[in-house]
């Protein structure tokens, strides 16, 4: 008791048990204890009073894309974290690719694990990446700390990334089975992209038509049957066509080890509300038709989509031309993802409970990130503080992104961050204060 120097109380804390009213002790940079909500405040503690906002578990994006170095003039690890900071999120893995050099080797990792360290708000892991002629790196990349490895089944848009082929996705995923490493996969089947019309220009109908929905079936039914060959672990990034669900819910009652995310834009925006020209909304896959964002809702509330994360993706504004044959494919979210999906959520009669189950404690669980993820004793004192029914509308010079184009310009988004605190400390506030870097870099618990 004597070791405890904070207490955060609130009316309402989200813990796995649910919500309570409830005061939270932090000794060390960890949860001491969650005591009733008028606990006696332990002597030399300080008391920070919550009042009715609520506190959660710092969110967990298991994808997100900082492109430092090589491309820090699209993002950078001080812009992306201070961005993430804002939004509630305490806890980042970067994705190999959009860097240079991409984290393909363990000497690409120490680089990136140098440009970090001085810039980090929160913490932040990595994934590797596993290219056709990497085969023989995993494993040490495994051994490095790597939470596991990015692939791509059709063209990443960079080339220093290549996608993988049905043999060479075979071989890497054998590979990484046989170490017991994660395999996480942009699934979308080439052959179907290159069948698909590709017209080029303004309207979005036509971007939409060359990214169909059967892309994403055909490349995900591919990795399902891998993975059950292989025993093999694996999980779905970004899906954004719901016809994949029955396949994977078949999949996963069949014993194959599948786990998929999607992301806020698939579950806030939709096809029908998007301008031609307006390629904030440019991302691969696509953003879908209403219907089918009722449908990838259905998919998050019986449990076939485990994880709800950003998949970050900046460039600069001279990217995002009116061409969506050209423009960069990338949402950029990582401040918004919270408010974004509890907004839908909240008018889909889902709880906060429910959010924190799809952006914190499953991310965490998917990458093992066993101290973070709850609000509960042993974990790290990693919070945001949410008030849920106050409203802000988006103004993009106000985000933190290095960026600041952003495809929620303008909406009015319920859940404003007042505060996020990463191991008892706080690290930004509301009113746009932030504390000096002080995230660590994570590895793989091994």
């Amino acid at each position: 008791m004597s070791d405890v120097r904070l207490v955060l109380r609130s009316t309402r804390v989200i813990t796995p048990e649910g919500a309570r009213p409830a005061s939270v002790e932090v000794a060390d940079g960890r949860i001491a204890a969650v005591r009733a909500h008028d606990a006696g405040v332990p002597a030399g503690a300080r008391l920070e009073d919550l009042g009715d906002d609520v506190l959660l578990p710092g969110l967990v994006d298991t994808h997100v894309h900082v492109n430092d170095p090589g491309r820090t003039e699209w993002e950078g690890f001080w812009t992306a974290t201070r961005a993430a900071a804002a939004g509630g999120v305490t806890t980042l893995i970067d994705m190999p690719l959009n860097s240079i050099p991409p984290t393909t080797t363990v000497a690409n990792l120490r680089v990136k694990q140098a440009v970090a360290t001085p810039k980090a708000h929160v913490d932040v892991g990595f994934w590797g990446g596993a290219l056709p002629d990497n085969v023989e790196d995993l494993r040490a990349l495994h051994d490095a700390g790597v939470f596991g490895f990015k692939a791509f089944l059709s063209p990443s848009g960079v080339e220093e990334f290549p996608e993988l082929d049905r043999e060479q996705l075979g071989r890497s995923l054998a590979e990484i089975a046989g170490f017991g490493g994660l395999l996480v996969v942009h699934a979308e089947d080439p052959g179907r992209l290159a069948a698909a019309p590709q017209k080029g220009g303004r309207k979005y109908a036509d971007f939409l038509a060359s990214r169909p929905r059967d892309a994403e079936h055909a490349a995900v039914g591919e990795l399902l049957d891998q993975a059950r060959r292989l025993d093999a672990r694996v999980h779905v990034l970004h899906l954004s066509s719901a016809d994949a669900l029955p396949l994977i819910a078949a999949a996963r009652r069949d014993g194959v080890r599948v786990t998929v995310e999607s992301c806020p834009h698939y579950l806030t925006l939709t096809a029908e509300e998007v301008p031609d020209g307006a390629s904030e909304f440019k991302c691969c896959p696509p953003i879908r038709e209403a219907a089918n964002r009722d449908a990838l809702w259905a998919g998050l509330a019986d449990g076939t989509i485990d994880c709800v994360v950003s998949d970050h993706s900046p460039s600069t504004a001279d990217l995002k031309t009116d061409d969506f044959a050209t423009a960069w494919g990338g949402i950029s979210s990582l401040q918004l993802g919270l408010p974004a999906i509890w907004t839908e959520a909240r008018r889909r009669g889902h709880t906060l409970e429910d959010v924190v189950r799809w952006m914190s404690a499953r991310p965490a669980e998917l990458a093992g990130l066993d101290r973070k993820g709850a609000v509960e004793a042993g974990r790290d004192a990693d919070f945001a503080v949410l008030a849920p029914d106050e409203t802000f509308t988006v103004d993009a010079a106000a985000l933190q992104h290095r960026n600041r184009v952003t495809a929620y310009a303008g909406r009015t988004l319920y859940g404003v961050v007042k505060s996020t605190w990463l191991r008892g400390e706080r690290i930004a506030a509301a009113d746009g204060w932030f504390r000096e870097p002080s995230g660590r870099l994570l590895e793989r618990k091994r």
